[in-house]
């Protein structure tokens, strides 16, 4: 997790304005050029408002528009402290929590959370995995409740779980773990020439017909966890493992409507297990520019 202190947030962000500035530098930067008279030149806070004004033609210019922020009469320094929070934290955020850190209302804390999560989503993006060379493993997780007298897994949502072997994750909400609906999401998101490692399940089975991939198979059935050919889905069940614990021990209870976006959350976290500083970074200047 972030390695920055409470007291190292707060003395970086003293306070609103301080946000403010830094939004506007991240978005926008020095000698911004005007998109009303096309001239650079310096850009003074307008007093009263959270917008700063061109230096030559005094066209407004507003950081928070076009992001999470926008519309919002929470102050920016609590927007900024809830992402802080959720650098910290390696089970996640709950909403009663950012209620009770950020003395907002439960709405207000609700809203706040699942845009982070949109955040966390829009930065990290869907780049492509594996390759000629790279191996990538696949599995499926059930999250939620059961129905009542249900089996196989009735009832609960699916997330689908793409890892490449050392390099970043990828989740997908899908409606079931039939062929025609897995497919679509492994032959847009993993690139030709890869090695696909699965477990059993019969879906997969035509992975190597469809497209130039090679396909490996664990028998979990035969208690087997690691193929005669090195072949593995340890990594991405050690991260359903996480995703699972954090979604039952924090926030208890998910809806499928939101379940793409705490998969996300985790993935977001996950991809920068390597550089655990990038966590809050990413979070507080990967805005769209100006």
């Amino acid at each position: 997790m972030s390695k920055q202190t409470i007291r190292q947030f707060f003395t970086q962000f003293s306070d609103d304005d301080t946000c403010l500035q830094h939004l506007f530098n991240v978005r926008y930067g020095d000698n911004h050029e005007c998109p009303k008279c096309n001239k650079a030149g310096n850009w003074p806070r307008l007093k009263g408002h959270k917008a700063f004004s061109c230096q030559w033609c005094g066209h407004h210019i507003h950081p928070m528009a076009g992001t999470i922020y926008q519309g919002s009469t929470t102050p920016l320094q609590l927007w900024f402290y809830a992402m802080f929070l959720f650098t910290k934290s390696r089970n996640g955020v709950s909403a009663k929590e950012l209620e009770r850190q950020l003395g907002v209302t439960y709405k207000t804390a609700w809203r706040i959370g699942h845009k982070i999560r949109e955040h966390m989503a829009r930065v990290d993006g869907d780049k492509p995995l594996g390759g000629a060379g790279k191996a990538v493993e696949i599995d499926e997780a059930f999250i939620g409740g059961y129905e009542k007298g249900a089996t196989g897994g009735k009832g609960k949502a699916i997330v689908l779980g793409m890892l490449e072997k050392g390099g970043d994750i990828m989740t997908k909400v899908v409606p079931n773990r039939q062929e025609f609906t897995l497919f679509p999401h492994i032959a847009g998101n993993i690139l030709p020439g890869s090695e696909i490692h699965t477990d059993e399940l019969a879906a997969y089975k035509n992975l190597k017909h469809e497209i130039t991939y090679t396909h490996k198979t664990v028998v979990h059935s035969k208690e087997e966890y690691v193929g005669s050919e090195g072949q593995t889905t340890n990594g991405i069940e050690g991260f359903f493992m996480h995703l699972k614990r954090a979604i039952e021990g924090t926030h208890i209870w998910v809806s499928p409507k939101h379940l793409a976006k705490y998969a996300k959350e985790a993935e977001f976290i996950y991809n920068r297990r390597k550089n655990q500083g990038a966590i809050l970074t990413d979070l507080l200047t990967c805005f769209p520019k100006g």
